[in-house]
C-alpha cells in the first residue's frame, strides 16, 4: 500500500466490487445483504472505498439519521460496516477510510458519529462510550462499551433518547450477538 491510499466516494455502480471484498474481510459473517440494501435502498448513506491501483482494498459506509426529538434529519451518522482486506489490515487503511468519512460528514453538517464496535480500536480514532443517544435495540451487557460516538462538527450532540435509523437497520439481529 502506498503512503496515502486513494479513497473515493462510491455508489451503486461499484456494488459488485464492494460485495466481493466483504466475504474476504469477514469470513464468518455475511454482511453483503446489509451492504447491498444500504447502497440500493432508501437510506441516505456515504459510501467510501480505498483503492490500490485498480483493486478495491477497503470500504466503509456511513448511514445518516436523526435522533429522537431532533428535527435535524442529518444530525447523526452510523459508521458500519467497515471492511479492509486481510493483506491491507494493520496498515492504517481503516483509519484513513474513517477519517475521510469524517471530513465529508463535517462538510455535510452531521453533528455526531456513532459506531457499535471494538472499543480498543475505535477509541484510538476518538470514539467514547455513548450513554445519551441510544441504539435502536437494547444491547447485551457485554456490549455496553461498544456503543460509542464522537463529535463531528461544532454543533450540539444528539438529544438523549433513541437514534432513529432507517428501516434497513431496524432488525434486532444486527444489534445482538
Amino acid at each position: 500500500m502506498s503512503d496515502k491510499p486513494l479513497i473515493r466516494q462510491t455508489g451503486k455502480d461499484h456494488l459488485s466490487q464492494i460485495l466481493a471484498i466483504y466475504p474476504l474481510a469477514f469470513a464468518a459473517e455475511d454482511l453483503r445483504p446489509l451492504v447491498s440494501e444500504l447502497l440500493t435502498g432508501q437510506a441516505q448513506v456515504l459510501s467510501l472505498a480505498a483503492f490500490d491501483d485498480h483493486s478495491m482494498t477497503g470500504h466503509v459506509l456511513f448511514t445518516i439519521f436523526s435522533g429522537e426529538g431532533d428535527n435535524d434529519r442529518k444530525a447523526g451518522a452510523l459508521l458500519a460496516p467497515l471492511c479492509v482486506l486481510p493483506n491491507y489490515q494493520k496498515q492504517g487503511l481503516g483509519r484513513a477510510l474513517v477519517e475521510a468519512g469524517i471530513e465529508k460528514l463535517q462538510q455535510s453538517g452531521v453533528r455526531q458519529l456513532f459506531v457499535l464496535g471494538d472499543p480498543a480500536y475505535y477509541s484510538r480514532l476518538g470514539f467514547q462510550a455513548e450513554r445519551r443517544a441510544l441504539p435502536p435495540y437494547p444491547l447485551p451487557e457485554q456490549w455496553q462499551e461498544a456503543w460509542q460516538s464522537m463529535p463531528v462538527s461544532g454543533g450540539r450532540p444528539l438529544k438523549a433518547g433513541q437514534c432513529i435509523l432507517p428501516q434497513v437497520w431496524m432488525k434486532p439481529e444486527l444489534w445482538l450477538p
